[in-house]
Parts: C-alpha cells; structure tokens; sequence
C-alpha cells in the first residue's frame, strides 16, 4: 500500500495495489505542468485506488483529447488520475517508498534542449512500441 497528498494536504489518496511502473515523460506538457525538465509517473491498477479525502477538491484539465491532467484546486498540486482500469499518479505526491524504480524515459524526441539524460533506462522518442510493455 501506499498514499500521498497534494502540498497542501486537502486531497489524499491510497492505492492498495502495488505500483506496477515508473516513468519519466519528456514531452512538453508534462514538461510545463511540472516545472521541471519531465514528469515522473506512477501507474497502477485503478481498481486499487481510493480517494482518502478532498475528491471535490479536484479540477480536471483536459490537456489533449482523452488526456486530463488532475490537480488540487487549493494548491495547484498535481494528483491522480484515475482513468478506465489505471491510475497515473504524480510519483512526487507519493508519501514514502514506492516500491519500484522508473524504468523507461518517453517522449525523449521534445526533451528539454538542456536536459542531458545520463541514467542508462530505455529511451523512446514518444510511447514504446506495445511489446515494450
């Protein structure tokens, strides 16, 4: 099990299950809702997941079609997105060990320019051919 929260601490979360990847997304949105040179994101089954507390709190942003970007209306902090049969979740809102390490970079073709990626995980231009996975 884990949990985690928005900066603020309104909106709370658990998933029971285990955290099934890590991943690094260079592409620019990720890019811009982070702040920061890629996103890191959880993935789980949703099925697994719960919110805790301060679900009205959430507003959705629909970043491109069928893509939301969740986020605490309070604080502006990223959270879960718990969509069809996973949840992609913010890894920087987890609260404690997630239990795996990242294992691949996306969308590396609209990395930052001044970004160097050093650590040796596959790298893919935009999402991995399905057999990746």
């Amino acid at each position: 099990m884990i949990t985690g929260s928005c900066l603020c601490g309104e909106v709370k979360w658990q998933l029971d299950g285990i955290v099934e990847l890590v991943n690094f997304c260079h592409c620019t949105m990720c890019r811009k809702v982070h702040g920061a040179p890629f996103g890191a994101f959880a993935h789980g089954s949703a099925s697994d997941f719960r919110w805790l507390h301060g679900e009205p709190s959430i507003s959705r942003y629909q970043s491109s079609p069928n893509v939301y970007r969740c986020f605490c209306s309070v604080c502006g902090s990223g959270v879960p997105v718990a969509e069809s049969d996973e949840v992609c979740i913010p890894a920087g809102s987890i609260d404690g060990d997630l239990g795996v390490r990242p294992s691949v970079h996306i969308f590396v073709g609209s990395k930052a320019s001044w970004y160097e990626i050093t650590d040796g995980l596959p790298q893919f231009d935009r999402f991995p051919p399905d057999d990746y996975w």
